[in-house]
């Protein structure tokens, strides 16, 4: 059905193009070949693009290329990808490169972690203040996204640093002691550290990301992960990072003990990163998997003479869509999902609206539809797993897909 992602290999063989509607019931794609290809030559690499509704695979095998499209497994995204790579004949040589919406879905669907967030004292409602824009200007009674740390989470650090770096209020051992157990008392998953002007000095966020680790937590630090003037784009972009940690690297590592070091995690500027950095900075990836469709969308572009393309995929979860002039369109920072990321990315832009995303009333009797998505399990009404009415069920319904059944 839709949401499915299938990706044309750039090299010339495939490994973008998305196969968006799928079998209705939600069948794998495969044929035999990929059960034999054990008995076949050795693989020599595999391009894997895991979905919420769907998980792909491409497979350079000799002078092959083999296409493989199981159903995805929300619950264990990693389980469908050792599926898929032990039925393509993967082995510890074989290249294994990874593009993934885990982090993205995560992020639109708001099924993180538990975040602190630990920053300047008079610094705490940054997060939610933002820089005071108004996302639509003509909206008579506007809403912004609810920050990712709610304000009872939100600890002021007594310290502060100018923007050259210099201590204007210097980080005191018991300020310290104090913001760690502000930190253990709230019982998080993860703790995000943003402190003004930090891309200056580091020194105080360094003292309390040591303090917190050993007293075993988890940390994602703004000097680490960006560090960059704009206080309120580092500060949300460093949340994020934490916000995301515990679910993605979960993920990564389960692939990395079985890919081994042939592992590589495909990241929204387009290229790759190794596991153990990958699961540190998921942050990095929330544009994944549409940066290597873009890729591919690039190449198709040209080998048909065209040097301009604008690009759509539509996946289960989300939807992505880009322009392209010759090279591929690049950016420093963005927002996903309403929540600024400064790292740099592919300009792809992303809602949280797909195939699988269901549809509800409200009490008011408004339509709504998404962010939530069926996903694979039950998936949309029409797998006949009692799965709720989706973007796909309509599309079935009005005929402009056919259905199996």
């Amino acid at each position: 059905m839709s949401g499915q992602r299938y990706r044309r290999n750039m090299t010339g063989a495939e490994s973008g193009a998305r196969s968006r509607m799928g079998r209705a019931a939600g069948r794998d794609r495969s044929d035999s070949e990929p059960r034999a290809a054990a008995r076949g030559e050795p693989v020599a690499a595999v391009g894997v693009d895991t979905g919420g509704t769907f998980t792909d695979f491409v497979a350079l095998r000799g002078r092959a290329c083999v296409a493989l499209k199981i159903p995805s497994s929300p619950d264990a995204p990693e389980r469908a990808v050792l599926e898929g790579l032990a039925r393509l004949g993967a082995g510890p040589e074989t290249r294994v490169r990874h593009g993934s919406t885990v982090a993205t879905n995560t992020l639109l669907e708001r099924k993180g972690a538990r975040v602190t967030l630990l920053t300047t004292a008079g610094f705490e409602d940054l997060l939610e203040i933002g820089r005071q824009e108004r996302p639509d200007i003509y909206a008579l009674a506007p809403r912004r996204v609810e920050p990712l740390v709610p304000a009872e989470r939100r600890i002021g650090v007594r310290e502060r640093l100018g923007p050259r770096g210099e201590r204007i209020v210097p980080l005191a051992r018991a300020a310290l002691a104090s913001a760690v157990r502000a930190a253990k008392r709230a019982r998080s998953d993860t703790v995000a550290v943003g402190l003004l002007h930090s891309y200056a000095n580091p020194a105080h966020e360094r003292a309390l990301a040591r303090a917190l680790r050993r007293a075993g937590l988890r940390v994602s630090v703004s000097s680490e992960l960006c560090p960059e003037i704009r206080e309120y784009e580092r500060l949300a972009t460093t949340v994020t990072n934490a916000y995301l940690v515990p679910r993605v690297s979960r993920y990564i590592e389960a692939l990395e003990r079985a890919c081994g070091a042939g592992l590589e995690i495909v990241l929204s500027h387009g290229g790759a990163a190794a596991p153990d950095e990958a699961a540190r900075e998921p942050a990095r990836q929330l544009l994944s998997g549409p940066a290597a469709g873009l890729a591919a969308a690039r190449e198709v572009a040209r080998a048909c003479g065209f040097e301009r393309a604008l690009t759509l995929d539509v996946g289960g979860t989300s939807t992505d869509c880009a322009f392209m002039e010759g090279e591929l369109p690049r950016r420093r920072a963005r927002e996903v999902g309403g929540y600024p990321l400064l790292l740099p990315l592919l300009d792809v832009h992303t809602v949280g609206a797909g195939g699988g995303s269901i549809a509800r009333v409200d009490p008011g009797g408004l339509l709504h539809v998404g962010p939530e998505s069926a996903g694979a399990d039950p998936g949309p009404a029409c797998y006949g797993r009692k799965g709720p009415p989706t973007v796909t069920d309509a599309l079935v319904t009005l005929g402009r897909i056919a259905g199996d059944a």
